[in-house]
């Protein structure tokens, strides 16, 4: 299923592009979910994070979809935006929020299936699992092969990431329950790391990242057994 979402506060080019792209799963025999959204400000500052498309018109009464599309570039680098518009003078800045293209209106439906085979084609592959994080502008979604490690402060989480660091709320426990099936171990009560990174195990701690991090005693062989588990899989 592609999740796709169409930001548009004329309900003209709702209703078109809706019936377009029921049009295209006909043909195509693709299946989309679609979601709605009058305008930029709606969905920058509740972005959901599992989107694969966004249609997104430029002109908006509230927040303009430039300024949405900048906001969501923070959260999403992986989401496929294209713009729907009649003003093609924005072509450079779409540049800086990485669009892929721009539907002008009026919206033609064999132009519109054509950027629409390049934009699903655009997609990402999910390579391995991934999880929403939310953060303080949103949301952010991330491969779990990318985090090193979980650090908590109380009910505050520190995500390690090759990308840099994320903070977010929520508990240890409730990411050890999402993530131990994924090879994910905590080692004390503040630490949840990724086996994949674990370079060595010396003087007992594991080390990532060039990070010596403490192996609890009473979790050591537990730790040992496990580790070695993930490594023969």
């Amino acid at each position: 299923m592609i999740r796709i979402a169409i930001v548009e506060d004329e309900e003209l080019y709702i209703s078109q592009l809706k019936g377009f792209l029921k049009d295209y799963e006909a043909e195509q025999g693709v299946t989309f979910d679609i979601r709605v959204y009058s305008d930029g400000a709606e969905i920058a500052e509740d972005y959901p994070g599992d989107l694969d498309i966004i249609l997104m018109d430029i002109q908006m009464k509230f927040m303009d979809g430039m300024t949405a599309a900048e906001k969501i570039r923070q959260l999403d680098q992986q989401v496929v935006l294209m713009f729907i518009t009649n003003m093609t003078q924005y072509a450079i800045r779409g540049y800086e929020v990485e669009a892929l293209d721009y539907i002008v209106k009026p919206v033609e439906y064999f132009s519109f299936s054509q950027k629409l085979k390049r934009a699903i084609d655009r997609i990402p592959k999910k390579e391995g699992h991934q999880i929403t994080i939310p953060v303080e502008a949103g949301v952010k979604k991330i491969n779990l092969s990318n985090i090193y490690y979980i650090e908590s402060f109380g009910h505050e989480l520190v995500y390690k990431t090759v990308e840099g660091e994320l903070s977010s709320r929520g508990t240890m426990k409730e990411q050890e329950e999402a993530l131990s099936s994924f090879g994910f171990y905590r080692v004390t009560k503040s630490f949840l790391v990724n086996l994949e990174h674990v370079e060595a195990v010396r003087n007992g701690c594991c080390i990532i990242s060039g990070e010596h991090i403490k192996i609890s005693r009473q979790k050591k062989k537990d730790f040992m057994e496990e580790l070695n588990r993930y490594i023969g899989n």
